[in-house]
């Protein structure tokens, strides 16, 4: 067993390309046999954690920072100088493994994987996967960089979300036709950048020897158990049985808010005449706040998560130069996640920390795993990852109410809890929209690589799956609205996982207002699994099934709808 690998996060971000190498050959070296098969690949572990956690901490870094030049040199150096080293010896190893014939009983959903990734391998992709990440950074610097002038005052994109959600139309119309003007201003950059991402994975599927990209992102993401005609099937699926709820959702709110019709600044605002919801004054009381419910919803989360904040393992304000979003990414070595945001002292925040709080109980839950290959989030399905985050977002639901340690008065949690089920309605036909888009992209990649046929087409779908909002007169802000998707920028592909996981989510959820602790320790099991069993048995552990079709969708639709009436009673 390797024992004399640093353990301390400076150690380990000081360690170069030369301090690893020894390991690999140690690996390579080493005659492979039943004995010592299971030995072979725990250290093979240890080595594959500390890349992953020098690259996490590195990636997590360039987010933090965007405008700091050293932080992106210390990444670039990492992605150039270590990363495709090291892939080559990654993929010495995973042909070392095949080609001994042995399998150990405890690593057969890894070995699968390790096929696939093997599969796909070329050499001759090593400077483009760098060349891509590269491309990727630069996406995340135009957008970490967009802010607007209000009031005198310059505010990141993220600060102008809560003047989106005013009750004076005025004010809500002005933020966002400047968060809009900002976007486009940046239009020419995001739509060359495309290109280019076009051309670097062009020349990735002819390496890999594949006929399209979509081959090749299905092979990556381990896509074992589904088709792209499954993803097609599910498309039709929400515009039969979502769709026409959405709209209506988006007619009643045009009719509480006595418009004429509904525009794209009226999406996000608080429908309801009390004032709108204000969770938490500082970012403390909104972590405390948060551990509570977490602790309500089960003790052992309340203990991860004040590990976190223990840990120095939150970045949750808000400020410039900070990359957009919110994600949770795992350091390898600790197996501890890391949770990173931007507060914008809104509801969109509880909702935010519940969604990556179990993402982050995932990592703590799965770090029993011993195996890299079936426990990093790499080889997690994301279509998996994303339920046990979603699902989070409504068993803490119940206890966001201050009676429970939570946010609000019990009418404004019901206030909280519809605009969230609605929320999930309004949600499937835009990742159906996403979806749809890529598929057309990868199946017509020539009209796919030019930037107004993609402007054109996504205008389109936009018509078909989100045809409630009216965008008459501002088409141009509706056509590039997928520069800000980041997904089709830097992980292509990477959508479907989170209307998948939806509805897994939803069947936990359901499970849960019959029987909240049964739901909630089956729940943590599958968690518990990481990635050592198939797509549809990590659903079925966590009371759920693993569905694309209209009837089932239909079925927890029903369950939604239902919900949502008696919350809609309660503030009646």
């Amino acid at each position: 067993m390797f024992k004399d690998l640093p353990m301390t996060a400076d150690a380990i971000l000081a360690m170069e390309w030369s301090d690893y190498e020894p390991y690999f050959k140690d690996l390579q070296a080493r005659e492979l046999t039943a004995s010592n098969l299971d030995e072979w690949l725990l250290d093979w572990s240890a080595i594959a954690d500390h890349l992953d956690e020098q690259y996490t901490r590195l990636f997590v870094a360039t987010t933090q920072y965007t405008d700091d030049t050293e932080i992106e040199q210390k990444f670039n150096h990492f992605i150039e100088a270590i990363q495709p080293p090291s892939r080559v010896e990654e993929q010495k190893l995973k042909e070392k493994l095949l080609a001994s014939g042995l399998e150990s009983p405890n690593f057969k959903m890894g070995l699968k994987k390790m096929r696939a990734e093997a599969d796909i391998f070329s050499e001759a992709n090593l400077d483009l996967l760098v060349e891509e990440q590269k491309l990727n950074a630069e996406y995340n610097k135009i957008l970490g960089a967009q802010t607007v002038l209000w009031e005198g005052e310059e505010l990141t994109l993220s600060q102008m979300y809560p003047l989106q959600k005013a009750r004076d139309r005025a004010t809500r119309e002005k933020a966002w036709k400047l968060v809009v003007a900002e976007r486009l201003r940046n239009r020419e950059a995001v739509n060359d950048l495309w290109t280019k991402f076009m051309a670097v994975r062009s020349k990735i599927v002819q390496n890999a020897g594949l006929a399209d990209y979509r081959a090749y992102a299905w092979a990556q993401k381990f896509r074992f158990d589904y088709t792209p005609e499954d993803c097609k099937t599910f498309h039709t699926a929400i515009e039969q049985v979502v769709v026409p709820l959405a709209t209506r959702i988006y007619e009643r709110h045009r009719q509480k808010l006595g418009l004429d019709t509904f525009r794209p600044w009226d999406q996000l605002v608080d429908t309801s005449p009390d004032e709108p919801l204000k969770p938490f004054d500082t970012l403390d009381e909104f972590k405390s706040k948060a551990r509570d419910i977490f602790t309500k919803v089960d003790p052992r989360f309340g203990e991860y998560f004040q590990a976190m904040m223990d840990g120095d393992l939150l970045d949750l304000d808000n400020r410039k130069n900070k990359a957009p979003g919110a994600y949770n990414l795992i350091y390898g070595v600790t197996r501890k996640p890391f949770i990173f945001m931007s507060d914008t002292k809104t509801h969109l925040d509880v909702e935010t920390i519940l969604h990556e709080g179990g993402h982050a109980f995932h990592a703590f839950e799965a770090a029993v795993v011993p195996y890299f290959h079936e426990r990093a989030e790499t080889y997690v399905p994301a279509e998996f990852a994303e339920v046990a985050s979603m699902a989070m977002e409504l068993l803490g639901s119940p206890y966001i109410t201050k009676d429970q340690g939570g946010f609000y008065t019990e009418r404004e949690a019901a206030r909280a809890r519809l605009e969230h089920l609605e929320g999930l309605v309004t949600f499937w036909p835009y990742m159906a929209l996403v979806d749809a888009f890529q598929h057309w992209i990868y199946e017509n990649p020539q009209q796919g690589s030019d930037p107004l046929q993609c402007e054109k087409k996504w205008g389109e779908l936009w018509e078909r799956f989100m045809p409630g909002i009216d965008y008459n007169g501002f088409e141009d802000a509706r056509d590039t609205y997928w520069h800000r998707q980041g997904h089709i920028h830097t992980s292509p592909f990477y959508y479907i996982e989170y209307g998948l996981a939806q509805l897994g989510a939803v069947q936990i959820w359901a499970n849960a207002l019959e029987n909240q602790k049964k739901a909630v320790e089956d729940y943590r099991k599958a968690l518990s699994l990481g990635s050592t069993v198939s797509l549809p048995e990590l659903f079925q552990a966590a009371g759920a099934k693993f569905a694309f079709d209209a009837e089932t969708l239909k079925t927890y639709m029903d369950v939604i709808e239902s919900e949502m009436d008696k919350l809609d009673q309660i503030l009646q």
